[in-house]
């Protein structure tokens, strides 16, 4: 069991929730702001992506993630910064008989140019999705190949930036291992993605499944989607996990009762303290993974 936790908090994701939640994080302002609200509830780190300010979709625009790191840096509330790197690998199929039509929902490019973001603005950790994956019940399919997972660790190495490897099924860890082996991945961190439509459930066997097949030593986390997000948060804490929470996996406090990014935080810190344990602060988060000081 972990009695020292790192908490996570996912503030906003890619998902489509604006319009299912009064209160998503849109604006670059909304994405920091949320991060810092994040941080004073709790939180070790701050999980961001951004948004098109004008739509709400999912973004990639280096601009826009710029002004999320300079507004959290240059607040007074000390927070691990994760940019996501996982935009850029959505591909739509085509319908029916014509598969090679890809849809309006692809955003499919290589590598090097998911890690624009990262390259500008070096964040303590940025992640990297290991492996590809069906995605919901329709034609969408997010893409990192073999090829892709080997050319993004070997930058991520070389930028000095801690990788977080997002693992949403078995397979993709034994790719994060083959990884490992090659040398292509300086000390990663490593998150247990659950219940996503088509990966892992959210259950007690998938996660002990992969947390037994974690690189002895390692740092992970674990976490459900929806309303198994609190209860994996016990469970990752059991197993030797720290947890993750947050507005991007699910943006409910209780049934019907709309949540925010601070009170699934503080919702997580509860549990954590009444199993025994403490949540680090982002200083004591930093020792724990080995993060390169930023100055």
């Amino acid at each position: 069991m972990n009695y020292e936790v790192i908490v996570t908090c996912a503030v906003t994701g890619a998902g489509d929730t604006v319009g299912k939640h009064p209160a998503i994080p849109v604006s670059p302002r909304e994405i920091a702001a949320a991060a810092i609200e994040a941080a004073k509830a709790g939180a070790t780190v701050a999980h961001c992506h951004v948004r098109d300010p004008r739509t709400g979709k999912p973004s990639r625009d280096v601009a826009l993630y710029r002004e999320v790191v300079e507004r959290i840096r240059e607040s007074d509330t000390d927070v691990i910064i994760n940019l996501t790197a996982g935009m850029g690998g959505d591909l739509e199929i085509g319908k029916g008989e014509q598969p090679l039509e890809f849809g309006m929902g692809t955003d499919l490019v290589g590598p090097l140019e998911r890690l624009a973001h990262v390259e500008a603005l070096l964040p303590e950790i940025c992640t990297l999705d290991c492996g590809t994956l069906n995605f919901g019940d329709g034609d969408f399919i997010y893409v990192s190949t073999p090829a892709q997972l080997r050319a993004g660790a070997r930058r991520i190495t070389e930028l000095g930036v801690k990788a977080e490897l997002e693992i949403f099924d078995t397979g993709h860890l034994w790719f994060a291992k083959q990884m490992l082996k090659e040398g292509l991945l300086d000390d990663p961190l490593f998150q247990i993605c659950l219940g996503i439509p088509w990966g892992a459930p959210a259950d007690t066997t998938s996660m002990k499944a992969m947390a037994d097949n974690l690189p002895p030593g390692c740092t992970w986390a674990g976490f459900g989607i929806g309303r198994m997000q609190m209860p994996m948060v016990a469970q990752a804490m059991l197993l030797g996990g720290n947890v993750r929470v947050g507005l991007e996996d699910n943006i409910w406090l209780d049934k019907g009762v709309h949540a925010s990014n601070g009170q699934l935080v503080e919702r997580a810190v509860e549990i954590i303290e009444r199993l025994g344990g403490r949540v680090l602060s982002p200083a004591e988060g930093r020792k724990k993974m080995n993060l390169k000081a930023r100055t």
